[in-house]
């Protein structure tokens, strides 16, 4: 599975669009209130929005620079607007109109022409032709003025820096800073149309890749892009290559509506407008380019709008919240009236679905009860002690008594009927709509018996179409055996063939890290689920991952055979580089290594010597199908990890330092400061050692050349490892010729092969 790391030096393929296109606003505000934008043309947006203070303001940005699309597909960054004019038809309700005190004002930011930061307020009133909700704007960025009043407050304008654009929106009765309610919630709209960019600058590249489809899917969810346009969204999935199917979670802190006390509620409706008007244009635009859509609803809830009574707890009342900033608490599985929203939340995004006609796929997202960091579980909220009675557990992970066993299968039943229910609710909705489950292995796994309570035997097939699965912690840990063990305990104990399972891959969580998306990649490779998805898109779009399935499968199918050894023993070697030499003018060289590692070309011509071998190698050659499949080929001067070709000890090569998670270890061979990687050893030559000492059991060797431990290595321990290696190569050429007369004659053949990687 191949995969780049690209960034914005990288793009190459480039087309045009004008400047202010409306798939490249966004939307940015505090909460409690929302606000979605949508393009409704191919010239014009809309945003939605709900205001619940009195200080409660939206704005409609245009960003200078490109931050939130891969840097393949980013825009170019253009600062300089002095050349632009910008016109467009402004409609409003529910905003305060163009013409009054807080109205609609272009704040621009940027630098003025010395270079020093400046803020510039452009009253839009001053530069429309129409009514206060309903009006041409037309805004001339080199000439136009800041000021409330014009020509009195005029405040000259330098458009040559701009980093943003934020047009303001704000409800009646607006005060800046208030966090007094409105007497009532303000459902609002804005429309946008007839946006039009004149003059200089008007146009500005923009990345244009095209990544082939492949067989990858990929995950994102709303509270990740609820300020981007769903246009602007599927834009990056396209043309990055995923297509068919996209996993998107509803999320934990957007959808809701809000009541009196901006608690999440269903009194006036279950998903809020801005939502549901995002949402329907995400479905609609998701289907009409071929996409299934799984909408995925998990048990939490942001909570800061989370009832009290619905929230898992401690033992000592403590509630359950996860990690994030704000956290979100988990909702309790025994409480009715928490259930009950769920299912009503399920119903409105599943009949979203059904009124645009796209397919009906659903996902209940990591149902759990939330055990905390110190082991505690929480089963104790009041809807649970009523349910089950739970018996004290101070630690789940440790060894539990028969009572304590029996609260845990008590709670895991009441959970799996939980998720029965809102499978039943979904079917209800929508009777042909398919149901997945997703479960987080590490969380239900890593505790002996946390799995009674949180992997039930009522998720067992067929109660859910599909079980998804991710372990990412696992995987970017490096804690491959876990990764293994837990994918074979869950189908033990679940019973879902590969066909009905989804595997989630996972994702990197901070910048820095980007380099675990190589061991999410191969993750992905290695599974044999019916579909695999990457999580999550906002990640692949920040570090600029981009996957793609490396040529025709015919050309890069690998017949796991060895050519015939006795062929290759008298083979020529050739190790090469590939390095970017330039000269200056002045006589120096500037030198660039454009591999890591060399790759290798042999001559098996040499090894032919006779009919017989003419033979062999002419049907390896046709079973090979030329260059199209590659092959083990044993290089005669360099075959093993002791020196070159002497026999292998466990302690030949350092593979790595035990950190006490990590659990995969890549075969690899050292030439001074050049690391080989290995992914290749002879069956049965590989030993293994621990701080010197021989280890015959305990490990395996994966698929890659990895030696994959059943339990992580010690902090410090030092992994070695000694074994003989193939390199993969393939047919250098579709065509063969050796004849009888070429060695009669004291002449050696031809046969070249060539490294693949």
């Amino acid at each position: 599975m191949g995969y780049w790391l690209a960034t914005a030096a990288d793009q190459q393929v480039r087309s045009f669009v004008k400047r202010f296109d409306p798939r490249f606003w966004t939307v940015n505000f505090p909460r409690p209130m929302m606000a979605a934008v949508t393009t409704t043309a191919p010239d014009a947006l809309r945003v939605d929005a709900v205001f619940y203070r009195e200080g409660d303001l939206a704005g409609l940005i245009w960003e200078a620079e490109d931050r939130l699309d891969h840097p393949l597909l980013a825009y170019e960054t253009a600062r300089d607007f002095r050349e632009c004019v910008l016109q467009f038809r402004w409609q409003s309700s529910g905003v305060i109109g163009l013409d009054a005190v807080n109205g609609p004002t272009l704040t621009i930011e940027g630098r003025d022409e010395a270079g020093d930061p400046r803020t510039w307020y452009v009253r839009l009133w001053n530069y429309a032709e129409g009514d206060p909700d309903d009006a041409v704007v037309t805004i001339d960025f080199g000439t136009v003025d800041g000021g409330f009043s014009l020509p009195a407050d005029a405040d000259p304008v330098w458009a040559g820096d701009i980093d943003r654009l934020f047009v303001s929106l704000a409800p009646p009765g607006y005060v800046g800073g208030s966090e007094d309610l409105l007497a009532a919630p303000v459902e609002a709209w804005v429309a946008v149309s007839g946006i039009a960019c004149e003059g200089g600058g008007a146009a500005i590249a923009i990345g244009d890749v095209m990544v082939p489809a492949h067989a990858m899917r990929i995950a994102g969810g709303y509270d990740d892009s609820y300020n981007v346009t769903p246009a602007r969204l599927l834009r990056n999935m396209l043309q990055l290559g995923y297509r068919t199917l996209a996993d998107h979670y509803v999320g934990m802190s957007h959808y809701f509506r809000l009541d009196g006390d901006l608690l999440a509620s269903t009194a006036e409706g279950v998903l809020n407008a801005p939502c549901v008007a995002w949402h329907r244009d995400f479905l609609a635009r998701a289907g009409a380019v071929g996409f299934a859509v799984i909408l995925s609803l998990s048990y939490e809830l942001l909570d800061e709008h989370c009832r009290e009574d619905w929230k898992q707890r401690a033992a000592d009342g403590s509630p359950a919240l996860t990690g994030w900033v704000p956290p979100s608490s988990l909702l309790s599985p025994a409480n009715g009236d928490a259930m009950a929203y769920l299912q009503a939340v399920a119903r409105a995004f599943v009949a979203l679905a059904v009124a645009v006609g796209v397919a009906e796929r659903f996902q209940i997202g990591e149902p759990w009860w939330w055990v905390m960091g110190d082991g505690r579980p929480c089963l104790y909220d009041d809807a649970a002690v009523t349910a089950f009675a739970p018996v004290a557990i101070a630690d789940v992970r440790g060894t539990l008594t028969g009572p304590q066993q029996a609260t845990l299968d008590a709670a895991g039943a009441v959970l799996a009927a939980s998720t029965l229910a809102l499978r039943d609710a979904v079917k209800d909705e929508a009777p042909g709509a398919e149901v997945a489950l997703l479960v987080y292995l590490p969380t239900v796994l890593d505790g002996v018996e946390v799995k009674r309570a949180n992997m039930p035997v009522g998720w067992a097939s067929p109660a859910f179409d599909v079980l998804q699965c991710e372990d990412y912690d696992w995987v970017t840990g490096g804690n491959l055996g876990a990764h293994a063990r837990g994918i074979a305990e869950v189908v033990a104990r679940l019973g879902y063939p590969e066909s009905a399972q989804h595997y989630f891959s996972g994702f990197v969580l901070a910048p820095e890290d980007r380099g675990q998306w190589r061991a999410i990649a191969a993750a992905a490779g290695r599974s044999g689920a019916a579909e695999k998805f990457y999580w999550a898109l906002p990640q692949v779009i920040r570090d600029g991952f981009t996957y793609f399935e490396e040529g025709d499968s015919a050309v890069q199918a690998f017949d796991d055979v060895d050519f015939p050894i006795a062929l290759g023993q008298h083979a020529s070697v050739e190790p090469g580089f590939s390095t970017a030499i330039v000269t200056t003018a002045s006589g120096s060289e500037q030198r660039n290594a454009d591999w890591a590692d060399a790759r290798m070309r042999y001559d098996a011509g040499p090894g032919v010597r006779s009919e017989a071998d003419i033979g062999t190698l002419l049907a390896f050659f046709r079973a090979r199908w030329g260059a199209a499949r590659g092959f083990r080929f044993r290089d005669p001067y360099d075959d093993s990890s002791h020196g070159m070709t002497d026999v292998p000890t466990a302690g030949d090569q350092l593979l790595g330092v035990g950190d006490g998670s990590a659990t995969r270890f890549q075969l690899v061979k050292h030439y001074g400061d050049l690391v080989r990687t290995i992914a290749h050893p002879v069956a049965g030559s590989v030993v293994v050692a621990l701080d010197g000492i021989p280890v015959a059991t305990g490990w395996s060797l994966d698929g890659g050349g990895g030696v994959a431990f059943d339990a992580p290595p010690g902090v410090g321990v030092a992994v070695t490892a000694g074994y003989r290696f193939d390199v993969p190569v393939r047919f250098a050429e579709d065509m063969l010729s050796v004849s009888r007369a070429t060695f009669l004659a004291g002449e050696a053949a031809s046969v070249p092969l060539v490294e693949i990687r």
